[in-house]
């Protein structure tokens, strides 16, 4: 990985990839160069125009221009947010053979052009996508990384730090599994601080209960619904999402993010990708974080690789 120039290459400049790269401009310091490519030429050219209109008010200078293919050869890292979008009412299974065959026109290219860093996917449904990305690119797993439950979790910990009235940055708990309908909290690893939630709930001197848990849980797994129904789309929230996951590789943070990740074991299971807590750095995912998780959470666990597994099984790389 060419860490020294600290570049990256959008593909796909919708909603989701430009609510990326404003965030990304905007946050400042992440990267030098970011490069835009688009099937329609002509609205990366137009995205990369507007956002160069921007940088005398951002934090740091960076290039920014639409490009095509070739220039994925040096570039650290590859974000794929390209593909048809998601209809009011689909899942994001619905989508995956669609997104499959634009994938297949993507990956290649990419490839061939000599790129070495790493993919980072974002088109849903983004566990499967990730995992045909890996089966396209035949690159290490640690070098393809899907947004998995990282917006999941965001929006657990907004929703939770606002129900105890605590910083959400305080609130550790981590949305796992499928993005998407099977996802789920292991409530008991959901900490406040250093203190158990599942402690807290069991304390009668307090009005807290478990059904607010479960409430908020579904709040959690039907927020993109209710986003698409209201805005016909979500992309501000994952193109942050996006953005701090460079910020982790190109930081060499080793920051803990639930990211999609391919399982060799953990979790009692392997091959498939699927969100989970993992260390983040500079050469992808270091290491996955497996959490000890109740025998009802791990039936849950296994319930959403199924899922995963079923749906992958059934298309034709």
């Amino acid at each position: 990985m060419n860490t020294d120039k600290r570049k990256v290459v959008l593909i796909g400049t919708g909603m989701v990839g430009m609510s990326f790269a404003y965030a990304l401009v905007n946050q400042g310091g992440i990267c030098n160069e970011l490069v835009l490519i688009d099937v329609n030429k002509a609205r990366a050219n137009g995205e990369a125009m507007d956002l160069n209109h921007g940088l005398a008010f951002a934090k740091s200078n960076m290039r920014i221009y639409a490009g095509d293919y070739k220039d994925c050869k040096d570039a650290d890292i590859v974000v794929i947010a390209a593909g048809v979008a998601q209809k009011e009412g689909e899942t994001r299974l619905d989508l995956l053979q669609r997104n499959t065959e634009v994938f297949r026109s993507i990956i290649n290219p990419v490839i061939k052009s000599g790129f070495d860093g790493i993919f980072l996917v974002a088109t849903n449904p983004v566990d499967i996508m990730t995992r045909v990305t890996y089966e396209l690119s035949r690159f290490g797993a640690s070098r393809v990384i899907g947004t998995g439950t990282s917006l999941d979790t965001a929006r657990l910990r907004y929703l939770l730090g606002d129900y105890f009235t605590v910083d959400p940055k305080n609130i550790h708990a981590y949305v796992i599994g499928e993005h998407g309908d099977s996802e789920f909290v292991p409530l008991s690893q959901v900490m406040l601080a250093t203190k158990s939630v599942s402690e807290i709930l069991a304390d009668e001197k307090n009005d807290y209960k478990i059904e607010d848990m479960q409430s908020i849980e579904e709040q959690v797994r039907t927020a993109a619904y209710k986003i698409i129904e209201a805005k016909r789309a979500t992309y501000y929230g994952i193109g942050m999402a996006i953005t701090r996951i460079i910020k982790a590789i190109l930081g060499d943070e080793n920051s803990v993010l639930t990211v999609s990740a391919k399982l060799c074991g953990e979790y009692d299971s392997k091959n498939v990708f699927i969100g989970v807590p993992c260390i983040i750095g500079r050469n992808g995912v270091k290491e996955i974080v497996e959490l000890s998780l109740t025998e009802e959470e791990k039936a849950k666990f296994q319930k959403s690789r199924q899922v995963l597994e079923d749906n992958f099984n059934g298309l034709e790389l």
